[in-house]
């Protein structure tokens, strides 16, 4: 299966095919290439609601991640026992969020989408960020992954990461 992106949202255009390759080009990265990774789309309403649902906030947000494998250890890989266990987990983009952000700092959505992305996937490897210890290891996990995306595609992406929160 691979990496399978659904947009389930209308409110600002995605270009999936280049979603896709980012994240692809992120898992070669992490050597997780085997591992089947769900990239899902979505509006404020949506993302707000899984954010209360789950996380007890009742606002929007950029990113969300539910792990396939619980309690990993960051920098740790799963270890799978079947072929059926071989998914890290499912990442949902909040889009619309995104996109706001990206016009207020002139930033660029699809350059931000591989970014939070980043660090979805840092989500479902293990790493968190609810402490000032928890937030350096992450932030350093996501400085090395951009840092290589950087030197594959060309591109000069940075982590989005605001200092120790907990609010994604």
């Amino acid at each position: 299966m691979g990496v399978v992106v659904r947009n389930l949202q209308k409110v600002v255009p995605i270009r999936r095919a280049r979603l896709r390759r980012d994240v692809d080009t992120l898992r070669h990265i992490l050597g997780i290439q085997k591992f089947d990774l769900g990239i899902v789309c979505v509006d404020n309403q949506r993302i707000q609601h899984i954010n209360h649902v789950y996380r007890k906030k009742n606002l929007p947000t950029d990113v969300l991640s539910f792990p396939f494998h619980e309690d990993l250890r960051p920098g740790k890989m799963p270890c799978p026992l079947h072929r059926d266990e071989l998914n890290l987990g499912d990442i949902f983009l909040g889009v619309e969020f995104v996109m706001k952000q990206c016009q207020e700092e002139k930033m660029d959505l699809h350059a931000a989408l591989t970014v939070v992305t980043a660090h979805g996937i840092c989500h479902l490897l293990g790493y968190r960020h609810e402490t000032e210890e928890e937030w350096t290891e992450m932030l350093q996990r996501e400085n090395y992954i951009l840092s290589e995306y950087n030197r594959l595609t060309g591109r000069h992406l940075l982590p989005l990461m605001k200092k120790c929160s907990q609010d994604t």
